[in-house]
Order: structure tokens, then C-alpha cells, then sequence
């Protein structure tokens, strides 16, 4: 999925799409929310307009609500 985007030259809807399916899919809102208190995700895209981080991030303040999302 990655390399499609980033090798093949990709959209980044597609991507964005297929990436948040995927961690649908896999239920990543049922992680333990207090064992991630105080966690930061980190990618190597210097901008969050396209990053893996800010999906993920996105999508857990959407199934939990109370997520903080910094952009440092």
C-alpha cells in the first residue's frame, strides 16, 4: 500500500482510504487506551498533511473522543 503511493506515485486519497480501512479492520480502538497515556506516534513525513500518524491518530480521537492531537 505504501509503495503504491510512495514508489508508483499513488494517490494519496487511495492511500488514505486503504490505510484507514486497514486499521478498521483491525480494531486498533481496542488497544488498551491507558497503556498508549502520554504516547506520541512518530513518522518520518516532516508535514502531517500526508502521514500515516495523522490517520491513525484521527481515527482513534474519532472512536474515543478525548484523543489530543499535537503536530510537533
Amino acid at each position: 500500500m505504501l509503495d503504491e503511493y510512495k514508489k508508483n506515485r499513488g494517490s494519496w486519497d487511495d492511500y488514505e482510504k486503504r490505510f484507514v480501512n486497514l486499521i478498521a479492520e483491525r480494531h486498533i480502538e481496542e488497544i488498551d487506551k491507558a497503556s498508549l497515556e502520554g504516547a506520541c506516534l512518530l513518522c518520518s513525513e516532516d508535514k502531517p498533511h500526508h502521514c500515516h500518524r495523522r490517520l491513525v491518530a484521527e481515527y482513534l480521537r474519532e472512536k474515543w473522543g478525548d484523543v489530543e492531537i499535537v503536530h510537533l
